[in-house]
C-alpha cells in the first residue's frame, strides 16, 4: 500500500488518446514517470538509462516523498493533469483510476505485444493490476513487488548467554518465530535489556495515525488471526467477520505486543521511523515491507551476517497471512504520449529488464525472475521475499479506499495507541463506519 492518506478522492478525469494504446510512438518524446521518492526509484532511474538508448525517449522523473506521494499524484489524477506519462501508483488507486478512466486499460495493448498476466506472481496480478478484483481486466503491469515482514538482530540471538537465558525461561531456543506468541516472547525477552551497554527494547511495529501505518501494521496481524473483510458468499457483509472473535483476539494481540515491548517514543511511528530505531542498535525485531532489507544488509552498523529476515508468523490454529505493499505501473489518460509510454510499459515487461530490475535492488513480480533456480540465494532475504509473497492479503481497493482507511486509521490507533475502549468494541465501531461508506456508494 505505501502511500501518504488523500482526504477526500474527486470523481475527475477522461480517457482521452485511446487509439494510442498498442501505438509505437513515431518520434522521440520526453517522459515523466511519477512515483514515490525512495531507494528503488533510484535503481529505476539507472534502469531506464537502457530504454532511453534503445528508444530513443529520454525520461524524466518526478519523485515525492512518501508523506506526501498520495495526496500529490492523486491530485494529480483527479485534475487530469500533464504531469505524468507514467505512474507507478499504491495498489489502492486502481479502483478508483479504473473507474474514473484515469488509467489507460491495458488489455488490448498486453495481447498485441504478448505480454501475459500468468507470466507474473498471482498477487501482485491481483493486488496491482485488476479491477474489479478476480476479473481479467488490467490497468497496470505489476512493478514492484513488496509485502511487510521482519527484521531481526541474527547476531543477538546468537549470543550464548542470550541463548541460555531465553531457553532457560521459555523452554526453547531463542530463534526465529514460527508464531505471534513466540514472536511476543522474544520480544518481550529483549525489551529493557542491556546489551554492549546500552538499553535496546523488542520490537518497532507500526504505529503511525496520520496516514496508513496503524493500518498496514494492524491488519498484518488481524488477517493470522482469522479476520475477513466481508463474507466471502455476500460481498459488503461486515458484520460477524470484521468483528469476529478471532479479529478481536487479533487487535488485542497487537495493543498487548505495543504496551509491553515498543521503544519509548513508538506512538506515531511508520516505516521510516522504525528503520531508524532498528539502524540504530534500538530494537531486537523491526516490523516493515521488505524494500528496506536492501538498505539493511548494505548498512555498516546492522548489515551483513548481524541482521536476519523472515516472513510474518502464524496467527493461532496456524493461519498465515501477510499485508501486501507493492505497486504496479500505469498508464495515464491524460497524456499526450501513450504510445511512448506503452513502449516504455512494453521494455520494462521484458524478462532481461526485470532480471536487471532485481540486481539494481527492485523488487521483480515477474515469475521467470523469482521462480529461477538461483533466485532464492541471490540475496540473504530473497528467500524471505519469495515466502512472505505467498501469503499475502491486501487492504480494500474499492474507490472510496480513502475513507475506508480514515476510519480504521482512527479506530486502531484510539484502541491500540490510546487505550480508548476495547477491541470488540473498535472494531464494532469500524463496521459501523465501513458500512455508512459503503450505504453512500450504493453497495446495499
Amino acid at each position: 500500500m505505501q502511500c501518504k492518506l488523500l482526504n477526500s478522492v474527486v470523481a475527475a478525469g477522461a480517457l482521452l488518446g485511446a487509439a494510442a494504446v498498442g501505438g509505437t510512438s513515431a518520434r522521440a518524446d520526453d517522459l515523466t514517470l511519477c512515483w514515490a521518492a525512495w531507494d528503488p526509484a533510484n535503481a529505476l532511474v539507472e534502469l531506464s538509462k537502457d530504454f532511453e538508448a534503445k528508444s530513443g525517449h529520454k525520461m524524466k522523473f518526478e519523485f515525492v516523498p512518501w508523506p506526501n506521494f498520495a495526496d500529490r499524484m492523486l491530485n494529480e489524477l483527479n485534475s487530469g493533469g500533464k504531469l505524468c506519462d507514467l505512474m507507478i501508483g499504491d495498489s489502492q488507486w486502481i479502483g478508483g483510476a479504473a473507474e474514473n478512466a484515469q488509467y489507460v486499460k491495458l488489455n488490448d495493448f498486453f495481447d498485441k505485444e504478448g505480454i501475459k498476466m500468468s507470466d507474473f506472481i498471482p498477487a501482485t496480478v491481483t493486488g496491482y493490476s485488476e479491477w474489479p478484483k478476480n476479473t481479467p481486466n488490467y490497468w497496470a503491469l505489476p512493478a514492484f513487488g513488496d509485502v511487510v515482514g521482519w527484521t531481526y538482530r541474527k547476531d543477538w540471538f546468537a549470543r550464548p548467554e542470550l541463548q541460555a537465558e531465553f531457553k532457560k525461561k521459555y523452554g526453547r531456543d531463542l530463534a526465529v518465530p514460527k508464531t505471534f506468541a513466540e514472536l511476543k516472547d522474544i520480544a518481550a525477552f529483549f525489551q529493557g535489556r542491556q546489551i554492549d551497554g546500552t538499553t535496546v527494547y523488542g520490537a518497532a511495529i507500526y504505529t503511525e495515525r496520520g496516514s496508513e501505518g496503524i493500518t498496514m501494521g494492524a491488519m498484518d496481524v488481524l488477517y493470522s488471526y482469522g479476520f475477513q473483510y466481508q463474507n466471502p458468499e455476500k460481498p459488503y457483509e461486515l458484520e460477524g467477520f470484521v468483528n469476529s472473535p478471532d479479529a478481536v483476539a487479533g487487535l488485542e494481540f497487537y495493543k498487548a505486543l505495543y504496551d509491553c515491548c515498543t521503544p519509548p517514543g513508538s506512538s506515531d511511528a511508520y516505516m521510516s521511523e522504525n528503520v531508524d530505531a532498528y539502524k540504530s542498535g534500538q530494537v531486537a525485531l523491526q516490523m516493515n515491507f521488505a524494500f528496506i532489507w536492501p538498505g539493511i544488509h548494505a548498512d555498516a552498523k546492522v548489515g551483513g551476517e548481524k541482521s536476519g529476515y523472515f516472513a510474518n508468523p502464524a496467527g493461532p490454529g496456524g493461519k498465515q497471512f501477510a499485508q501486501l505493499g507493492g505497486q504496479g505501473i500505469s498508464v495515464v489518460s491524460s497524456s499526450g504520449k501513450q504510445a511512448a509510454a506503452l513502449e516504455y510499459i512494453k521494455w520494462f515487461a521484458q524478462p532481461e529488464i526485470q532480471a536487471k530490475w532485481w540486481k539494481l535492488g527492485g523488487y521483480s513480480a515477474l515469475r521467470a525472475v523469482v521462480e529461477d533456480p538461483g533466485f532464492a540465494t541471490s540475496q540473504p532475504y530473497a528467500q524471505t521475499f519469495l515466502d512472505s509473497m505467498a501469503i499475502v492479503k491486501d487492504f480494500w481497493a474499492e474507490p472510496s479506499y480513502a475513507s475506508l482507511l480514515q476510519a480504521s486509521q482512527k479506530r486502531f490507533h484510539d484502541y491500540v495507541i490510546a487505550g480508548q475502549g476495547t477491541s470488540k468494541q473498535a472494531l464494532d465501531g469500524l463496521v459501523k463506519d465501513w458500512t455508512a461508506v459503503f450505504e453512500d456508494d450504493g453497495k446495499y
